[in-house]
């Protein structure tokens, strides 16, 4: 683990924040693979259902540190390859590897690499301030935290190579209107909002909603026949266990369901 990250859970619901907020959350080495155990410990962990990401301070994220980049950087080829496979993309493969819902709480910039973040969880929210740009072209280089996969499956590819292309930003009011984010808040109402819409979702059958993620994700890169077989397959799990009752039960009786994810 390291200082500059957060972690607290309230209501079955994991919060993880970026907390360099003097480098506007710039992340390091050290606070990717903090990002991935902490997604570890909430797969272990019952009592987290859902998981928001968000930035301390003005900003989400500016993605990595450009201090640290150009000619006095070592850019000879293997050790720049190791260092995007092993550092920058190792929360995006873990987040594709995460059941649970996670949900990006975008308050401030997200640019770059803090943009691939945010891309890399299921939805996003915005602060009414949020401002967002991939702004990987304008020094020279490409999307390594995998926004140009995320990006183009989000906002469609037109759309997606314009945004790579030429680096442009969009606040949150565009980014709603191309489907960037699903909701944008007040400023000072940010974690209010995505608090409420996190409970919701915990609030369902935990087993559902993790096969639900897992179906439509799976879905995205199967042919029909075989994404209605998966689904079938998973209806049967679903259907046999404690939680598919209690919800039954829990919608007869005009009460909360009392789920045990399962």
């Amino acid at each position: 683990m390291t200082e500059n990250l957060l972690f607290e859970v309230t209501d079955h619901v994991a919060v993880i924040t970026l907390n360099r907020p003097e480098k506007l959350n710039a992340f390091t080495g050290p606070m990717l693979h903090g990002m991935v155990a902490l997604l570890d410990e909430c797969d272990a962990r019952d009592d987290v259902r859902v998981v928001i990401l968000t930035g301390a301070g003005r900003g989400f994220s500016s993605g990595g540190d450009v201090g640290g980049m150009g000619g006095a950087a070592d850019n000879r080829p293997h050790v720049t390859k190791n260092r995007i496979w092993n550092d920058i993309q190792a929360f995006p493969k873990r987040a594709a590897r995460f059941e649970k819902p996670l949900i990006a709480a975008v308050n401030g910039v997200a640019t770059g690499g803090g943009m691939d973040l945010a891309l890399a969880c299921d939805i996003r929210v915005a602060a009414k301030s949020a401002r967002f740009a991939e702004t990987y072209a304008k020094i020279g280089l490409l999307p390594g935290g995998g926004g140009a996969w995320f990006l183009p499956r989000i906002v469609g590819p037109a759309r997606a190579l314009e945004l790579l292309w030429t680096s442009d930003f969009l606040d949150a009011d565009q980014a709603l209107s191309i489907g960037l984010v699903n909701h944008v808040f007040p400023d000072d109402g940010l974690m209010e909002g995505t608090m409420a819409l996190a409970r919701r979702i915990a609030s369902m059958p935990p087993l559902s909603v993790r096969l639900i993620k897992r179906a439509v994700h799976q879905g995205m890169s199967v042919d029909m026949t075989t994404a209605f077989d998966l689904i079938s397959s998973h209806i049967a799990i679903a259907r046999a266990g404690h939680d598919h009752a209690e919800a039954i039960a829990a919608f007869k009786e005009k009460r909360p369901g009392d789920y045990e994810g399962f």
